[in-house]
């Protein structure tokens, strides 16, 4: 029996509407879904304004050059996360600074606070780093696993030392911080990500986010091309060719017309997991923060010293035995491409490197399968 990590629950209209795609031969993006499915994430979210790109990684890109990121200016990140962020901002010629992170795998916001107190000043209005000379432009945090940001103390954060928040979301549909705010609704913009590992998908997409009137519709031109006249093809600015297609936008919908059920499912499943593993001996799943609620997009695994093998080891021998786990991503401050950026002390990112895994998640994952993953660890 094999056991993968995380796949796409396709069980609802999600054939019915593409196959209205191609009935309909728009398949590009300029049919109805498109706006439907950005209307539909609009209600769900209860952001203002929300906008279709090709992936996640084009919804960060966009929004930072809605802020002007300049070359040479650094942006807030913390080092446990996927790359995606860290190379948005790279394609400005900017450069990240690397913070830690929390026990629930979020940035360090403790350490953030007492950085910027301590390390920072004012030039010509600008917020300067003292340690490298330059400006700080943005804070990027992330919600790891589907893991509420405290998003109260972040914004205290963005408003004293007046820094805008762009919060990547990727992994957050269906993740609300205290006062039911969604996921990517509190910072001046924020991202979702519907790769086909998220909690829904559209093969592979994502989403700006945006209570702004007026970034809300620069994003939307930038990313058609930033086109003035559609029959002329004027354009006075350089755009992206990141609009969603129709196609993939009638799958998101269709798989957001089920969001309530995978986050059910998801939620029973990780209440299985934490049953069974918290009464073993050296094994935990990680519960999320209590300040928010949780999408439980991916599962965390941690083991102590005494448990008997390392991550790679227990990632073999699941895989050996049909289960597919990962271990977290490799931090960015030890990628190649960013060894020389500035980074705080990264103790507890570090240490949890060695501590933490993911495990099976699906929305169609069985308690057998469940069952089969705890017996084997």
């Amino acid at each position: 029996m094999s056991i993968p990590l995380s796949i796409p629950n396709l069980s609802g209209n999600e054939l019915k509407y593409v196959s209205d795609c191609l009935n309909s031969e728009w398949v590009s993006t300029e049919g109805s879904y498109v706006e439907k499915f950005a209307e539909a994430t609009q209600e769900y979210t209860k952001a203002k304004y929300a906008i279709p790109c090709v992936n996640g990684t084009s919804a960060l890109q966009t929004c930072l050059r809605l802020i002007d990121l300049k070359p040479g200016e650094e942006v807030i990140m913390p080092t446990l996360t996927f790359i995606a962020p860290v190379n948005a901002v790279r394609y400005f010629y900017a450069d990240p600074i690397f913070f830690d992170c929390d026990n629930f795998f979020n940035i360090d916001i403790n350490q953030l606070y007492d950085f910027l107190k301590k390390n920072t000043s004012y030039k010509n209005g600008k917020l300067i780093n003292n340690v490298t000379d330059k400006i700080i432009r943005a804070i990027i945090p992330v919600n790891i696993f589907g893991n509420s940001l405290d998003i109260d103390a972040l914004l205290e954060i963005s408003d004293q030392f007046d820094i805008p928040i762009i919060e990547d979301a990727s992994e957050a549909i269906g993740t609300f911080y205290k006062k039911n705010r969604h996921a990517g609704t509190a910072g001046l913009m924020g991202c979702l990500s519907f790769n086909g590992n998220k909690m829904i998908t559209t093969g592979g997409g994502g989403m700006i986010l945006t209570n702004d009137k007026k970034l809300g519709e620069k994003a939307s031109y930038l990313t058609r091309q930033a086109k003035n006249n559609k029959v002329f093809y004027v354009h006075d600015e350089v755009g992206y060719n990141f609009r969603l297609t129709n196609v993939a936008a009638a799958i998101g919908l269709a798989q957001l017309e089920q969001i309530n059920q995978f986050l059910e499912i998801k939620e029973k499943n990780f209440e299985l997991y934490k049953k069974i593993m918290n009464n073993k001996n050296f094994i935990d799943i990680v519960s999320p923060p209590s300040y928010g609620k949780s999408n439980h997009w991916f599962y965390a695994i941690k083991i102590n010293r005494n448990y008997h093998r390392n991550i790679p080891q227990i990632i073999d021998f699941l895989e050996k035995n049909g289960v597919q786990a990962r271990p977290i991503w490799k931090l960015n401050h030890t990628q190649k491409p960013y060894k020389d950026c500035f980074h705080v002390d990264l103790s507890n990112a570090n240490n949890l490197y060695d501590k933490i895994f993911n495990v099976p998640c699906s929305t169609n994952l069985s308690e057998e399968s469940i069952m089969t993953v705890c017996d084997l660890l």
